[in-house]
This record gives structure tokens, C-alpha cells and sequence, in this order.
């Protein structure tokens, strides 16, 4: 490939070993490296040999320098030169890669994208890439939130694939452009493309370790497909089969033996990511489920392979797998009454995102979301409002929004204000289960029906808060939504308490409290136990409503300290940061205590 060592070109060979030597050094030696690679320069060698040397040279200095400039200088003279020789494929394609991949990270997407359209135009005859150039301009538009654009290069790809007869590859486009579609909610696309992909990977005979990550991918789409649908019963045969997948890869050994076919040289995860992805699905059930426990004990997992992972790979979606799951996990804090470490894993996601700014750009919302729910847990109503109010600006998430707006409604109810009843009735009307709800999302749907009887309950209307209520419960039953399910049948037990039917409150009330402890939910635990004692009481069950009201005591008890710790902890003051990047952290002098400068 270096045009033969004969005679003239044995110096260029001697330079080149000399610079791949000090390349590959531990650690390597880049200046010495870049010092050989320049020394071919002077010597006006053939063009082959000063593209491919440009080449070299860029690559390094991108890949190990903060020399963007001279990198860039590089790239763009080894693609200009590689474009005037007639079949110089890896040269040609790796540069107009690299130039646009820099290009992006220095912000300059509009001179990658006419880079990369003139990459593809003439890379037809070279299938491998051909469609890795393809992936990265799909990707490209998904940085920039254009889906439509980048769906259409999907599917361009995945027929490419289908005429080179690369069945894997056009897999790996039509799940993508699945992803996408979904990240989009146009569902009635969904369904039909995941179909197709699911008879493409079933056919597929290869590698297995390639079919086995085609079925991953695959039933993760199909996974949070049904999450995403809030139908959490629904899904479990799905989770399974990607439980055991995922088993399956890691007793197979990644075979060195290369595709026949150039357009299957892909892979779409390294087996660990997958690992951890598996993880995070799961997770995400046994949140909406309400399995917290087993939240807890994957989250463990998966943030011990992450930090693992970490360590050897400075790869992006790493840092996104660890956002999402410490989301989830201070979700589970908040119900299960540890607010103070939610409090402190809430700053931890706060580092993360300060690290990156896409990453912050794309978790914003839900960071203000989870300061929200943190706020309604230490009783600082204001404050969540201001919270969920910035969150409602930071998104256009539809489910997110319908979340957050849930959840506003509800602070707008405790709270009683005659001010804010008009807020309350525009929102309300906004999430109505009735009729228009903005969502498809069986969970929310159910969540907007709890809502709407928490408030006729609060309003004196029994009757239409016990119609509510019921529909909840048939809805939450039906997926097993147990938290949901918990919270309306304390709340019935309530109603049933207030009206005098003291037989149909305990019928209510006991089963909440049963679900609560297994979830384990303490607010519907300390609602339910206070119920309990004064039930009994008025039934004249002196024992039982002693045993309750000692109950009641103990969640208190920790209930309060919990809250003590957490409003002493000086992440507290994040719950006044409503605007611009999260508030800097740094270690104080005298210990590992966090201290939140910019606010305090």
C-alpha cells in the first residue's frame, strides 16, 4: 500500500516504522511520531505517499493533540490530494471522516455536512464506506435535532445495503432509523419498521455475536417502546428475552474471523455497553413498576460496570448511561424517604453535565424535573414551582411534559392558593384523561386520572373524586402500575374514612399499606398507618390503633430526620438555581464536603 520499498522508497518505509514505533509507545511518543512523519514532507514524495503522510500526521495530531489547526491543515490537504487518484478508497474516505468529525468539534457542522454529502456521491463503488459515511452524516443531523433529514439518510442506507447484499447492515440502518422514529413518536411508522426488522434479524445467518447485538438492539427498541407506552405488564416477555440475550453474548467469544462481505464490518455496541444498556432498561421497569428495591440493586450494577468502563474508555454514551440511571435511582430515593442521597446524586448528575454541554442540553429539563419532586419532598412549594416551571420551558418532551405538569398540579393543590387556581384549572384542563390527552402513555394517562380525584377530593366532591379514583385503579391494576395503584386506594381509604363507611376504608386502606411496604413507598406508608390508627380508634380497636399510631411514630421519626439531613446538606441551595448552567462545585479545604459557592 506504501507503493513498494524499492530503491528511492526505502527511506520513506524507515520513517513511517520509525513513526508507527513511537505512535504505539507506552506511553506514546507524539512529537517524536509527528518529528518522522514530517520529515517525509521536504523530500517531495509521490502523491500517494504525501496524502496518505498528511493523512498520518492529521490523525495524530487530532487524535492526541490539542493542535486543531495543524490537524485540520492536514486533513484537508491529505482529502484534496486523495480526491485526483484513481482508487485510493482508505486514504480518501478516512480523511473526509476525520476532517468532518473535527469540523463538528470545533462547531463548524455547515462545512462537515457538504464534506460529507461529496464523501458519499463518490464512495458508491466502496460499500464499507459508503454506509459508515452515511451513519455519520444521519448522526450529524441527529446532533442537530433534524430526525426527518436523518431518518431519510437511514433509510437510504439500509436499501444500499439491501443491493450490496449486506442483510446485517440494512438491519443496523432500519433499527437506527426505528430509534429515531420513536425519539420522534411517529408510532404508527414504528410498528411496521420493527416488524420488518425483527423478521431481517431472525433470518440473519452470521456471526452470532453480531446476531445476538442485532437482537439486543432490537428488543431494546421494543423494550422502551412499550415504557415509553407506560404499559409495564405488557413488556415483561419482552424484557426477558433481552435478559437472556444479553446472557448469551457473554458467553460468546468475539471470533477474529472478518465478514466476507465489506458492508458487514459494523458492530453496533461493544458487548459491555450492551451489558450496561440491558441494565438500564431493566431499571427503568422496576421504576415504573415499582420494584424499587430491584432499581436499587440494578443501578448497583450497572454504575459499578460504568465506573469500571470508565476508566478505559472516555466514550460519550457512558457518561449519558449514567445520567439516565442516577435519574431513576434519585426517583426511587425520593419515594423510598432518602432525600438526602437523592439530594447528593442530583449534584452528581449536575457535575456530569457541567463536563458537557450537550450532555446538560439534553438533560436539563429533567434535572429541574428531579429538583421539583426533591422540593414537593422537603415541603419547599415555591421552589418546586419555580423548578417545574423551567423545566415546562426546557422541554418539548411530550411525555416529559405531561410529568411535569402532573406534578405541578399536584403542588398547585396542596398548596390551596386562591392565586393559583386559575394556573390549576388551565392545567388540569391541559391533562384532562377525559378527553384530548396529549399523550399516549398509559401510565401518565393513569397518573392525570389520580390527579383529577386528588383534587375533587380536596374540593369536598366525593363521589366524582371516588369515579376518578376507580379509573386509576382499573388502569394501574391492568400494568401494574403498584405505586399509582398504592397511592389511590389510600386515598379512597380516606375518602371512605371522611364519609363514615369505617368497613370500606379499612378494605382500602390495609392492601395500600401492604403494597406501600413491599414498594417501599414512606409517604403512602406514613399516610396509611395514620389512617389506620385513627380507623381504629373510631372502631374502638384500642391494640390495633396503638400498633398503628406506633407505626405512624416510627416513619415520622425517619421521615424527619431524613429531611433534617437534607436541608442541612449544602446541595440544598440547588433548589433556588432555576437558570443557565448547573452552579459549580468544588471541594472544601479541610474535608470532602461539597459547597456550593455560586449560590450560597
Amino acid at each position: 500500500p506504501y507503493g513498494g520499498g524499492s530503491g528511492g522508497e526505502s527511506w520513506y518505509l524507515a520513517l513511517l516504522g520509525l513513526a508507527e514505533h513511537f505512535r504505539t509507545s507506552s506511553p506514546p511518543k507524539v512529537r517524536l511520531c509527528v518529528h518522522c512523519l514530517q520529515a517525509v514532507l521536504p523530500r517531495k514524495p509521490p502523491a500517494r505517499m504525501e496524502a496518505r503522510t498528511h493523512l498520518q500526521l492529521g490523525s495524530v495530531l487530532y487524535h492526541h493533540t490539542r493542535n486543531g489547526d495543524q490537524a485540520r491543515g492536514h486533513l484537508e490537504k491529505a482529502w484534496l490530494i486523495s480526491q485526483q487518484i484513481p482508487q485510493f478508497e482508505d486514504v480518501k474516505f478516512e480523511a473526509a471522516s476525520l476532517l468532518s468529525e473535527l469540523y463538528c468539534q470545533e462547531n463548524s457542522v455547515d462545512a462537515a455536512k457538504p464534506l460529507l454529502r461529496k464523501a458519499i456521491q463518490i464512495s458508491q463503488q466502496t460499500p464499507y464506506w459508503h454506509c459508515r459515511l452515511l451513519f455519520q452524516l444521519a448522526q450529524l443531523h441527529t446532533l442537530e435535532k433534524d430526525l426527518v433529514s436523518a431518518c431519510d439518510l437511514l433509510g437510504v442506507g439500509a436499501e444500499y445495503a439491501r443491493v450490496v447484499g449486506s442483510e446485517y447492515t440494512r438491519a443496523l440502518f432500519l433499527l437506527s432509523k426505528g430509534m429515531l422514529l420513536l425519539m420522534e413518536r411517529k408510532l404508527q411508522e414504528v410498528h411496521p419498521l420493527l416488524t420488518l426488522c425483527g423478521q431481517i434479524v431472525e433470518n440473519w445467518q452470521g456471526n452470532p455475536i453480531q446476531k445476538e447485538s442485532l437482537r439486543v438492539f432490537f428488543l431494546v427498541l421494543q423494550v422502551t417502546h412499550y415504557l415509553d407506552a407506560g404499559q409495564v405488564k405488557s413488556v415483561k416477555p419482552c424484557l426477558k428475552q433481552l435478559q437472556q440475550c444479553i446472557q448469551t453474548i457473554s458467553t460468546l467469544h468475539d471470533d477474529e474471523i472478518l465478514p466476507s462481505n465489506p458492508a458487514d464490518l459494523f458492530h453496533w455496541l461493544p458487548k459491555e455497553h450492551m451489558c450496561v444498556l440491558v441494565y438500564l432498561v431493566t431499571v427503568m421497569h422496576s421504576m415504573q413498576a415499582g420494584y424499587l428495591e430491584k432499581a436499587q440493586k440494578y443501578t448497583d450494577k450497572a454504575l459499578m460496570q460504568l465506573e469500571k468502563l470508565k476508566m478505559l474508555d472516555c466514550s460519550p454514551i457512558l457518561s449519558s448511561f449514567q445520567v439516565i440511571l442516577l435519574e431513576h435511582i434519585i426517583m426511587c430515593r425520593l419515594v423510598t424517604g432518602h432525600k438526602a442521597t437523592a439530594l447528593q446524586e442530583i449534584s452528581q448528575v449536575c457535575q456530569l453535565c457541567q463536563q458537557s454541554p450537550r450532555l446538560f442540553s439534553n438533560h436539563a429539563a429533567q434535572l429541574h424535573t428531579l429538583l421539583g419532586l426533591y422540593c414537593i419532598s422537603v415541603n419547599c412549594m415555591d421552589n418546586a414551582e419555580a423548578q417545574f416551571t423551567t423545566a415546562l420551558r426546557l422541554t418539548t418532551h411530550q411525555e416529559l411534559w405531561a410529568f411535569i405538569v402532573t406534578n405541578l398540579a399536584s403542588v398547585y393543590i396542596r398548596e390551596g392558593n386562591r392565586h393559583q387556581e386559575v394556573c390549576l384549572y388551565s392545567l388540569l384542563e391541559r391533562i384532562n384523561p377525559d378527553h384530548n390527552f396529549p399523550v399516549s402513555s398509559h401510565c401518565l394517562r393513569a397518573a392525570a386520572f389520580y390527579i383529577r380525584g386528588l383534587f375533587s377530593f380536596f374540593q369536598g366532591r366525593y363521589n366524582e373524586a371516588k369515579r376518578f379514583l376507580r379509573e386509576t385503579l382499573k388502569m394501574s391494576n391492568a400494568e401494574d402500575l403498584n405505586r399509582l395503584t398504592a397511592c389511590s386506594l389510600v386515598l379512597l381509604g380516606h375518602i371512605f374514612y371522611v364519609l363514615g363507611n369505617h368497613r370500606e376504608s379499612n378494605n382500602m386502606v390495609v392492601p395500600a399499606m401492604q403494597l406501600a411496604s413491599k414498594i417501599p413507598d414512606m409517604s403512602v406508608q406514613l399516610w396509611s398507618s395514620a389512617l389506620l390508627r385513627d380507623l381504629n380508634k373510631a372502631c374502638g380497636n384500642a391494640m390495633d390503633a396503638h400498633e398503628a399510631a406506633q407505626m405512624h411514630q416510627n416513619f415520622s421519626q425517619q421521615l424527619l430526620q431524613d429531611h433534617i439531613e437534607a436541608c442541612s446538606l449544602p446541595e440544598h441551595n440547588l433548589i433556588t438555581w432555576t437558570d443557565g448552567p448547573p452552579p459549580v462545585q468544588f471541594q472544601a479545604q479541610n474535608g470532602p464536603t461539597t459547597s456550593l459557592a455560586s449560590l450560597l
